[in-house]
């Protein structure tokens, strides 16, 4: 019984510290933000340099899809998703996730360019900040130029209304930009079209063979995409996809 009333004491003391606890108002820390005047110039430029590199990460996934391979990638596996007639296999996460792998695979001989004639250098001082842009530039700028229409640039020349280059280089980066996106859309939807050829003829045979039989009521779909799929794994469908797609950028 002792020991029983000791254990109980224990408890009930346990239980009034702790709400005792509980009931204590938490101390939080407190935070405020103003606006003060700037004593050195230096402080100005630090400020304009971190806002610039908030925009410059706030931009990235853009600049990734505007100057490298990733735009061509992703549409043409949409448009293999499509012709297949599957509309969640694969799913939009594993269609996203494989053009961004393809796209570090194929833009991997710029980006270690990049690394080399701009980035180390930079880290070792041995350049200054304007030309480790220039160099880093530079080999993003061939990749578009060697990926890009003539006929595409010449559009963007005229809508800027700025005189004819003479050279690649006289191209502005801001007028190659939207030249190149075009030409990775028109590449794109060539490379899909061709991708619709055999599977548009098996629907077609499926739905000749359904019509024939009298079973006009039934969806060529249905009976279409099993063999669809078993064609595309016959012809290792996947691996001449990937092939193509990442030898159409040499």
């Amino acid at each position: 019984m002792k020991r029983k009333r000791l254990v109980l004491k224990t408890c009930i003391i346990f239980l009034m510290t702790a709400g005792a606890a509980w009931a204590a108002p938490l101390a939080l820390p407190t935070v405020s933000v103003g606006i003060g005047q700037v004593s050195k110039p230096g402080d100005v430029s630090a400020l304009l340099q971190i806002f610039f590199l908030m925009t410059v990460l706030s931009l990235a996934p853009g600049l990734l899809i505007m100057t490298t391979s990733f735009t061509r990638t992703v549409v043409v596996l949409s448009f293999l998703r499509n012709a297949i007639g599957a509309q969640q296999a694969p799913s939009n996460q594993i269609v996203v996730g494989l053009s961004l792998f393809l796209t570090f695979f194929i833009m991997a001989p710029v980006w270690q360019q990049i690394n080399r004639d701009a980035l180390v250098p930079y880290k070792a001082g041995t350049i200054s900040q304007e030309t480790a842009f220039n160099n880093a530039v530079a080999p993003v700028r061939k990749f578009m130029l060697s990926q890009t229409r003539e006929k595409d640039l010449a559009l963007f020349v005229s809508l800027s209304k700025m005189p004819r280059p003479a050279k690649p280089d006289d191209i502005p980066t801001m007028t190659l930009i939207p030249a190149f996106m075009i030409s990775e859309l028109r590449t794109a939807f060539q490379i899909g079209f061709l991708i619709y050829i055999p599977f548009l003829v098996v629907d077609m045979v499926v739905a000749s063979v359904l019509m024939s039989m009298g079973m006009m009521m039934l969806p060529p779909v249905m009976i279409s995409l099993p063999f669809k799929i078993l064609l595309f794994v016959l012809v290792d469908g996947w691996g001449l996809m990937i092939g193509s797609l990442v030898k159409s950028f040499g």
